[in-house]
């Protein structure tokens, strides 16, 4: 799954570079890609180490260093489907002003924005609750809900946001022809 996760969204990355799909939309979507590989990559490796040595040890410095990163990505993701959702928003709504309201300073500074809001708010307040926790109890349902939410949801971002649309259809289409003209076959 968590191969699945960084491969499509980096396919949605490389699909959004083609010049065919330079919008705001396609901006986000490329910026929720990235966020949602970082954020899969905070926990995953170290889940899948655990896993693989039977340990469920990590330093302070280490969980401290993962709560920073995976309480930063997770809200990113949530701010940037925001931002999403607002551009959508105009352009349902007020399609006629869509490229004056949505113009590429406007974006490049609403994901700035949702760095700089999740870095200030987010990061403050989850530290705070995590260090103040004396003692933390796992159960099973706990356990299925953080895999739920770290692992299948930027899962299936890329399927809900993107491999649905047309656009991205026809560009990765393209790409795969191209790279399969490209490539010599062998046969073995």
């Amino acid at each position: 799954m968590y191969l699945v996760t960084v491969f499509g969204n980096l396919l949605i990355i490389l699909a959004v570079s083609d010049p065919c799909v330079h919008t705001p939309m396609y901006f986000f979507l490329s910026n929720l890609s990235f966020v949602d590989i970082c954020f899969t990559s905070t926990t995953i490796p170290k889940m899948l180490w655990n896993i693989q040595t039977q340990s469920k040890v990590i330093t302070y410095e280490g969980c401290i260093t993962q709560m920073f990163f995976f309480t930063l990505f997770a809200g990113l993701d949530d701010f940037l489907l925001t931002v999403m959702a607002y551009d959508r928003f105009v352009a349902i709504c007020h399609p006629l002003h869509y490229t004056v309201i949505m113009n590429p300073q406007i974006c490049g500074i609403l994901v700035l924005v949702s760095w700089a809001i999740i870095v200030s708010l987010f990061y403050c307040t989850s530290l705070g609750v995590y260090l103040s926790s004396s003692a933390t109890q796992s159960s099973h349902s706990s356990e299925i809900a953080s895999v739920m939410y770290t692992v299948v949801t930027p899962m299936l971002n890329p399927f809900i946001y993107s491999l649905r649309n047309k656009d991205i259809k026809r560009v990765m289409q393209a790409f795969f022809r191209k790279a399969a003209l490209n490539r010599p076959f062998v046969f073995s």
